[in-house]
């Protein structure tokens, strides 16, 4: 079953198409990736299925439903982790959740149970009191991982899940993913790493200047084009992943 599904999608700024009449399905359960360098639209793409962009023109559906007519509706059963880091740095680990969750009407003993048990599947239980500023980035991506998670969500999307991750800290983002997809939860990612894109991405949208160029497998566009993804990525737009 498709949880999202666009057709013709667009986003326009005055004349500049950051997204142009993009087509898309993605399935329940799978891990579906945006890759792509800074500017290719991905980022833009992943607003407008939250509901924080609306769509210039074109169709866009989550769930069955209208981004443009029932945006509250799917945001209650989105997680999103956003590439910029916005914890609330005056409150510390624990009270972040707490009040993440009072806005899916989550009561404070229901989420201090969830950020617990969420907390402990990120290996940060022993945090729960730690100012945000005494955080690592790695530590800081995974608590924006928890925050996602709070409202039992049926996908996730990550923006850049790991940019700026030393490698360890990486890892550590990526096997937490990966159980997440043994779960049978839809992840949506952007990412401009390779190792991501294949490591984690049932399927992979490759994007250049707001369009997607090609949707398959990794291992289907590896064997097609030659080469890993960084290849397959010059040869389909002529450009690399830095841009």
């Amino acid at each position: 079953m498709d949880v999202v599904r666009a057709h013709a999608l667009t986003r326009k700024y005055g004349d500049f198409f950051a997204v142009n009449g993009i087509d898309f399905a993605i399935t329940q359960g799978e891990c579906f990736g945006f890759l792509g360098p800074n500017g290719a639209g991905k980022t833009t793409t992943m607003k407008m299925i939250s509901c924080f962009l609306p769509p210039s023109s074109g169709d866009l559906h989550v769930f069955d439903m209208s981004v443009c007519e029932k945006p509250g509706e799917i945001k209650a059963r989105l997680g999103v982790m956003p590439q910029e880091d916005n914890l609330d740095p005056d409150l510390n680990v624990i009270e972040n959740l707490i009040v993440y969750a009072r806005y899916f009407g989550i009561g404070k003993r229901e989420a201090m149970l969830r950020a617990g048990e969420l907390l402990k599947f990120i290996e940060l239980s022993e945090r729960n009191h730690t100012p945000i500023k005494d955080l690592s980035g790695g530590m800081k991506r995974r608590l924006m991982l928890v925050r996602a998670l709070m409202n039992n969500p049926e996908i996730i999307m990550l923006d850049e899940p790991t940019t700026g991750l030393d490698p360890a800290s990486r890892r550590s983002v990526w096997d937490r993913m990966n159980e997440l997809k043994f779960n049978n939860t839809t992840l949506l990612l952007t990412t401009h790493y390779i190792e991501e894109a294949e490591r984690l991405c049932d399927r992979v949208a490759i994007m250049d200047r707001g369009r997607i160029v090609a949707v398959d497998t990794p291992r289907t566009l590896m064997i097609t084009h030659g080469g890993n993804l960084e290849d397959v990525y010059l040869k389909l737009t002529g450009r690399t992943l830095e841009g």
